[in-house]
């Protein structure tokens, strides 16, 4: 497997991921800079999985700055609703990515399914972490974390659906969970194990 080393592209313009990120790869000594930060677009994101538009994203963000990229594509699901929104998480939250506009739509659809018990509210989230580099040799790693869909949203940490999901085993949300203790057990910290033990130690 081929080792990651010096300035990396995050493909990623969420400046919530972008932080995270920083935080996951900075003892590892890689320069991370955004596609944001280069002025790259955001390719279109086509797959119809986690890892075919993570790889699609990583591709292009190798492509475009010459250098190694990686990029996540991560999303929300709920058994209630057939494992929706799934990868379309981020088109939930409109245009204007207000995902608490995102939260209430899932709401209202549990409501609508009368699922209103945890039994009936279970969740994970997903996230599939690719690396590319600019000759198109590319590879990718998954994670979910398992837990329950809650109402109403609660805490201020976090993004995206993090204020509505309580990992098994706990009772706080992702959102009232400080970085440190999302990042030990997260699915996007689940995935990273798996690249920083193929890429990065």
């Amino acid at each position: 497997m081929r080792r990651l080393h010096g300035r990396v592209v995050l493909a990623s313009h969420n400046a919530g991921k972008v932080r995270e990120f920083h935080a996951l790869m900075a003892p590892f000594g890689i320069e991370l800079v955004s596609a944001g930060a280069l002025g790259l677009p955001e390719p279109e994101e086509t797959g119809s999985t986690f890892e075919a538009n993570a790889l699609l994203k990583a591709r292009a963000a190798a492509h475009a700055a010459g250098l190694p990229a990686l990029s996540d594509d991560s999303g929300f699901s709920l058994e209630a609703l057939g494992g929706a929104p799934d990868i379309y998480s981020a088109r939930w939250a409109a245009p204007s990515k207000d995902f608490a506009v995102a939260m209430r739509k899932v709401e209202a659809a549990l409501q609508a399914r009368r699922a209103t018990t945890p039994e009936a509210r279970r969740a994970w989230f997903t996230c599939v972490l690719a690396i590319a580099w600019p000759d198109g040799d590319a590879v990718a790693f998954r994670g979910e974390v398992h837990g329950t869909a809650v109402w109403p949203p609660r805490g201020e940490h976090g993004f995206g659906y993090d204020p509505v999901f309580v990992p098994d085993g706990g009772t706080r949300t992702f959102g009232e969970m400080t970085p440190e203790a999302k990042d030990a057990i997260s699915h996007r910290a689940q995935a990273f194990a798996k690249l920083k033990a193929a890429c990065l130690d």
